[in-house]
């Protein structure tokens, strides 16, 4: 059985309906439940398996009744993909609400550890498992004026690092992806501007879809990734990898670098 956090649209969508695809049953959690209906309806009308139940992963008591619930109705707790994301709007550090810096750490972070922790205990009772937490590009490289998002995010990294420490033998496997720009509802709502800029910040030239991102926690769930524990996977175009200016020096020319370089966008 696979549990999905932040699974009502994006990525966690994405991500459940592959887990279906690919024989698992799924329980979808998140607190927009007519959302996680609708993404539950698409995989049992595909042929799959799946139930929504409402949760505030911020809340110890919801995420525990969250995973007691998901055992009880499949019977054990296999794999988990943990999603859930939240953070303010862009501010410098220094003008930043320390309420909503707070917001930032309480999903991402806190949100992370207490889905771990009960995840991990299930997991335990029933041989091991494999978790993938989401986390962003900004978590590793850090992006200006999302001092809140960047402080949760490299938390979550911290935090499955040590997991996949205290666990690695005893069955279960803990990574983390990081994506970069990617095509979800919110660089949708952002226009087309928005997207061809993120598009350009990647050497790739393009953003990425929710699709590619949930083969790669597919990936990571499964067998195939056995041996693969305590690692973060940019899926990112390849700017982790450094700057790709738009123009390059080519043989035998004389060719100006461009004055400015694309930002990295944050998933």
């Amino acid at each position: 059985m696979a549990l999905v956090g932040g699974a009502s649209r994006g990525i966690g969508a994405a991500a459940a309906e592959a887990l279906a695809g690919a024989g698992a049953c799924v329980v979808l959690g998140g607190r927009d439940l007519a959302a996680l209906e609708a993404v539950a309806g698409r995989i049992e009308g595909g042929g799959g398996h799946a139930v929504a139940l409402r949760v505030d992963v911020t809340d110890a008591g919801s995420m525990r009744d969250f995973v007691d619930q998901a055992v009880a109705t499949f019977g054990r707790l296999d794999v988990a993909f943990n999603n859930a994301s939240d953070g303010p709007l862009p501010v410098p550090l220094a003008d930043m609400d320390p309420l909503e810096f707070d917001r930032g750490i309480a999903t991402n972070t806190r949100g992370t550890f207490l889905s771990m922790k009960f995840e991990i205990a299930a997991m335990l009772r029933s041989g091991g498992g494999a978790i993938v937490n989401m986390a962003s590009i900004a978590g590793i490289n850090g992006t200006s004026n999302l001092a809140a998002y960047v402080a949760g995010k490299a938390g979550i990294i911290g935090l499955s690092k040590v997991a996949a420490l205290d666990y690695a033998d005893q069955g279960i496997r803990v990574n983390v992806v990081a994506p970069g720009p990617i095509l979800t509802h919110h660089l949708e709502a952002a226009g087309a501007e928005a997207q061809r800029l993120a598009g350009l910040s990647t050497p790739m030239r393009r953003v990425g879809t929710a699709a590619e991102v949930a083969e790669v926690v597919l990936w990571l769930l499964s067998e195939r990734a056995s041996f693969v524990t305590g690692v973060v996977i940019p899926i990112d175009g390849g700017q982790s990898a450094g700057n790709k200016p738009p123009q390059m020096y080519r043989r035998g020319e004389s060719m100006a670098p461009p004055a400015t370089h694309p930002v990295t966008s944050g998933a």
